[in-house]
């Protein structure tokens, strides 16, 4: 029997767990205040990216250059004859709920039913007499500091620029071509769907997918000194002097469990038109003002150096300097500071005010990418918001906890009817069944797939709570809570009790499962489990102590955490075990490092004397025998647990081999600084984590927190440490740092509190205790090694 969750169990669990989110959506908005004046900066170097060479249509992926307004993105070509964009909006997804299992009490996983991310547009500019045989001088440049792409070149004397940026303020893709010493441009604007649309027409279209999502999209074009005119399905332009194109779109897609997550009351081409005309009423430059100057205040609150590269690889452009990094095995620190902020770059335009990044962040090349695109919940997601909070990018993270409590009553309702099914390996023979979990993948229509994964809730319900940490809100720790709750009350249905052999003693183990993604399928007390649900366990009592919630039922799971088994140390291998046995029972040098949640992310197991020195030691020897050459992002997290073991070089190593160029397919960065997966030897596919993994390693190499402590330069390598700062970069337990360093050694720190009080500050051993009130802060010097 395969029970269905009803509207009303919906409604009932929305209700009681408060859980519908007020998620932003693709929705009418209030025209937004434009500044008084300039916010355009001049372009610095160090924030500089830039090519010699357009992308091919057939590699977008590997070369396209993203832009993206949090909702609304796309991937230009920047080909001076044909600029194409491949249009994205974060909730263009097929698939529905998902709420049959298969025969093995697991859910589907496919296109048709679980669904996938999609494309919502194409957009082409085609321009025939600019062909790139016919121009010189060719340059594309991403100034990561303003969110801007600008292409100049130069044809017959004139010089020709376009620039192209994804305003959030006005939800549009702004795309405005000027030019100096006498040129035109003549050419058309095609606005196309990527889905079979029938009815569509040159400024718009608008249709539906085969689940009831409503989507559109308009464009509108205008030029100075020429004509411009829709001829037919396309828009055409002639002897204009500028030209500027204006694209938008959307679905009616609502972060709402109880309305199926649609708003039928949304016409979204009819809405990208009024967006679209609405934003062509104002010049460009005003457009790029307010554009500017919503993005400058994220982007510009770090400030990174990690020392001076030379002059030879200043000239260099990005390409050749990632090619020239891995050829020499010199360092360069700026290009290296730059990946950090291409990450920052990011995850601003990729998660503002819609739905969270998911595998492919917020750019597709088709409307088949690997896994769905989905919201894989073993590590990916998560890793995909690691470094939001640590490098000044907190509201960034609201999409992530926003996307939870929307989601929050239909997984809710899944669990409780469908995860005790007796085809599920995974169910609990305890046979009780409360609270919430999810599968390995999640989609945005409350629906499930692949395998049930029971710890996923612990692991997002941590994550959601180290947010609190960095930003110490008690409105955020409030919306939290009953996911919190809700977790916890699973586990408590989950656990099992076990007397371990030798000792005698009674220990709460995890019933059975998988320890991702490798080894027995069905084992008890998997170390993965333990660790996340002990840190769950912790981060519940705290919350409620916090708000003053159910201490009750507080106390119930402070008993449950004191009985968690807790992994050992096995005497066959000397690695931390991954399963309750002496044994490897999976591949040594798998991808995952599911073992080791209790490193990092967790923090349970510290390098400074609070752990017992075995675990610390058979964490590390695991870590070994993972290896040091994975894909990007399991390098990432190598690097991370490298960081939090105060290893530099090996921390560096694998930044720096993430930053190796791939080339046949092979895994590193792609052309455009993607992130490639080597899914099979000769093909590559985009998946985005690794480019957000790898700048939180880099943070978490400068600075290591978590509340009541702070570490400096716990793993700076020997490339960065002649001088260098960073300023605002957050803390957990409410502070922001300013520091700077000199030959290896702090010089100076300036702690803000954005709502912590007291803090100890080490270095090389040394501890100092700060007390400082939110608002004000304190500046310590005076450090040596």
């Amino acid at each position: 029997m395969n029970p269905r969750p009803s509207r009303r169990t919906l409604l009932s669990l929305a209700a009681t767990t408060g859980a519908l989110a007020a998620l932003p959506t693709f929705t009418a908005t209030a025209a937004p205040q434009r500044p008084s004046a300039s916010t355009v900066l001049g372009s610095d170097p160090r924030h500089r990216l830039w090519w010699q060479a357009p992308a091919d249509d057939h590699s977008m992926i590997e070369q396209g250059l993203p832009v993206g307004n949090g909702r609304l993105g796309a991937l230009a070509s920047n080909d001076p004859g044909r600029e194409l964009l491949l249009i994205t909006d974060a909730a263009m997804w097929t698939g529905g709920l998902n709420d049959t299992l298969d025969a093995d009490g697991q859910f589907p996983y496919g296109r048709a039913d679980f669904g996938s991310f999609t494309l919502l547009a194409r957009l082409t500019v085609d321009l025939p007499d600019h062909d790139l045989s016919a121009v010189n001088d060719y340059r594309r440049t991403l100034d990561l500091s303003q969110a801007v792409l600008t292409t100049t070149y130069v044809r017959s004397g004139v010089t020709y620029r376009r620039r192209l940026f994804a305003s959030r303020p006005d939800d549009v893709i702004v795309l405005h071509f000027t030019q100096s010493g006498g040129g035109r441009y003549t050419g058309s604007v095609t606005l196309d769907g990527t889905h079979g649309e029938t009815d569509t027409g040159a400024e718009s279209f608008g249709a539906a997918l085969p689940n009831g999502l409503r989507y559109g999209a308009a464009v509108t074009a205008h030029g100075g000194g020429g004509r411009v005119r829709v001829h037919g399905a396309r828009i055409d332009f002639t002897g204009c002097t500028d030209l500027t194109v204006v694209v938008s779109g959307g679905t009616n897609y609502a972060p709402d469990a109880e309305a199926k997550y649609r708003d039928p009351s949304l016409d979204p081409q009819k809405l990208a038109r009024t967006k679209v005309r609405a934003a062509a009423a104002h010049p460009a430059d005003t457009l790029l003002r307010t554009h500017v100057a919503d993005y400058r205040a994220l982007y510009g609150r770090i400030d990174l150096s990690l020392g001076e590269s030379t002059a030879e690889q200043r000239s260099l452009d990005t390409w050749q300097r990632l090619t020239a990094r891995a050829r020499d095995k010199t360092p360069d620190p700026e290009l290296e500071a730059s990946y950090l902020q291409f990450g920052r770059y990011l995850m601003i335009s990729g998660s503002r005010g819609s739905l969270p990044l998911n595998l492919q962040g917020l750019w597709l090349d088709g409307n088949d990418p690997d896994w769905m695109g989905d919201y894989h919940t073993d590590i990916n997601l998560q890793m995909n918001y690691w470094m939001a909070d640590r490098t000044g990018l907190s509201q960034c993270f609201d999409a992530l906890t926003d996307y939870c409590l929307a989601q929050l009553p239909s997984w809710t309702a899944l669990t409780r009817s469908l995860f005790n099914d007796p085809r599920n390996r995974y169910r609990n023979s305890t046979g009780k069944n409360a609270g919430w979990t999810v599968a390995i993948s999640t989609n945005p229509h409350g629906g499930m797939g692949w395998w049930w994964h029971p710890a996923g809730n612990a692991w997002l319900a941590n994550t959601l709570w180290e947010h609190y940490e960095f930003t110490r809100s008690r409105t955020h720790l409030a919306r939290i809570y009953p996911l919190l709750k809700g977790a916890c009350e699973f586990w408590e249905a989950r656990l099992l009790p076990t007397t371990l052999p030798g000792s005698g003693r009674e220990v709460l183990v995890a019933d059975s499962d998988w320890s991702p993604e490798h080894g027995p399928l069905d084992a008890q007390g998997i170390t993965y489990a333990q660790e996340l649900v002990w840190e769950l366990f912790g981060h519940y009592g705290e919350a409620a102590a916090e708000l003053g919630e159910d201490a009750a039922y507080a106390d119930t799971i402070a008993g449950l955490r004191k009985r968690l088994h807790l992994p050992e140390v096995s005497p066959e291998t000397g690695w931390l075990e991954e399963w309750m046995s002496p044994d490897n029972l999976g591949e040594t040098t798998h991808r995952h490092l599911s073992p080791l949640v209790g490193l990092f992310p967790g923090d349970r197991i510290r390098p400074d004397g609070s752990t017992p020195k075995d675990i610390v030691d058979g964490a590390t020897a695991l870590l070994a025998a993972r290896g040091m050459n994975s894909f990007g992002w399991a390098n990432a997290w190598r690097a991370l647990c490298w960081a939090r073991l105060k290893n530099a070089e090996n921390a560096y190593e694998l930044v720096v081999t993430n930053l190796r160029p791939s080339t046949g397919g092979g895994n590193g960065t792609a052309f455009n600084l993607f992130d490639i997966y080597e899914v099979e030897q000769g093909r590559g596919i985009f998946q985005i984590d690794a480019n957000f993994g790898t700048p939180a390693a880099m943070t978490e190499m400068l600075l290591h927190s978590r509340p009541g402590h702070l570490e400096l330069l716990p793993a700076l390598p020997d490339a960065w440490a002649a001088a260098g700062h960073v300023t605002g970069l957050p803390a957990r337990g409410g502070f922001v740092a300013d520091l700077r360093w000199r030959d290896g050694i702090p010089t100076s720190l300036r702690l803000r509190s954005v709502g912590g009080r007291t803090t100890t500050v080490t270095y090389a051993g040394a501890s100092r205790t700060v007390d400082v009130r939110p608002g004000r802060s304190v500046t310590l010097k005076g450090f040596t090694r």
